[in-house]
């Protein structure tokens, strides 16, 4: 019976085209915003032989096993919360994660599987998860965001100033302009919000109010370098590496360059000195 409720109801077939209908009209939604005209002159990524050459990652892992990364022991071992790209799961940063671990670090996930675009249910639960995360020591973190995961970093890092004690961006599109990458319309299509009009409130180019730092790749084939590595005021450094976009997660020099990063007290003594100075006033 069609008033019946329960387990055992038949579907309502009203309730079934009004999905269907719904359904189609998101997708037809994710069709314009993938392919809307774009007047933006900035707009575009690497080459398409740069573009093509991130499908290294698919031998990467037969690589590894005849690989060795030195790390040393850090000076002073940190906490550590990594926050995967955009379309990604935690688990394709775990071999950067082990990697960091070796070094004495303690590193961990971001907790929300994976990064599909922020929402405001999402970034509140990001919120939350720093939050908690944090209170279990009474420690700062250093996040290390990939690709679209530090550009979640550095808004983290904004609103929570005072559990953060360094973002690292890896070829994150902070800068420039927001089209200025080889996929932006794919992420239109699925997070179904355009680049530049973001679901939560966000200035994507302001510097965090803690120590900043973007590594940035000429070699990378989705992000634009100058998206990357932003201006002088949008970070405090920047450091060019020569790996794909991809390979943020797995290059040597990656790896290398985000344990200077977190091992600051050994490499920027003068810059682990001001932010120790910072935290006690």
């Amino acid at each position: 019976m069609n008033g019946q409720t329960g387990p055992g109801a038949m579907p309502d077939a009203d309730s079934g085209a009004t999905s269907v209908a719904a359904l189609s009209h998101m997708a037809r939604e994710r069709l314009r915003l993938a392919s809307e005209p774009c007047e933006d002159e900035r707009a575009g990524g690497p080459t398409l032989i740069r573009f093509l050459g991130e499908a290294g990652w698919m031998i990467e892992p037969f690589r590894r096993p005849f690989r060795t990364i030195d790390i040393e022991p850090a000076i002073v071992p940190k906490r550590v919360m990594l926050l995967p790209g955009f379309a990604t799961h935690p688990v394709r940063m775990r071999y950067l994660a082990r990697q960091l671990e070796r070094g004495g670090h303690r590193v961990k996930r971001w907790g929300l599987g994976f990064n599909w675009g922020p929402t405001q249910e999402n970034f509140d639960k990001l919120n939350q998860r720093l939050e908690d995360v944090y209170l279990r020591k009474g420690e700062k973190l250093i996040l290390v965001g990939w690709s679209l995961g530090g550009l979640f970093a550095r808004e983290l890092a904004k609103h929570h100033p005072d559990k953060v004690a360094k973002v690292v961006t890896m070829g994150s599109p902070f800068s420039y302009s927001p089209r200025a990458n080889n996929i932006w319309r794919i992420y239109q299509a699925i997070a179904g919000h355009r680049v530049d009009d973001l679901p939560i409130e966000a200035e994507v180019a302001e510097k965090p109010p803690v120590r900043t730092v973007a590594l940035w790749s000429p070699r990378d084939g989705i992000v634009h370098s100058r998206a990357a590595c932003g201006q002088a005021g949008e970070r405090d450094r920047a450091v060019a590496l020569r790996c794909t976009h991809m390979g943020f997660n797995y290059h040597p020099q990656a790896i290398m360059a985000v344990a200077r990063e977190l091992d600051a007290e050994r490499y920027f003594p003068d810059e682990a000195s001001e932010d120790s100075e910072a935290t006690t006033h």
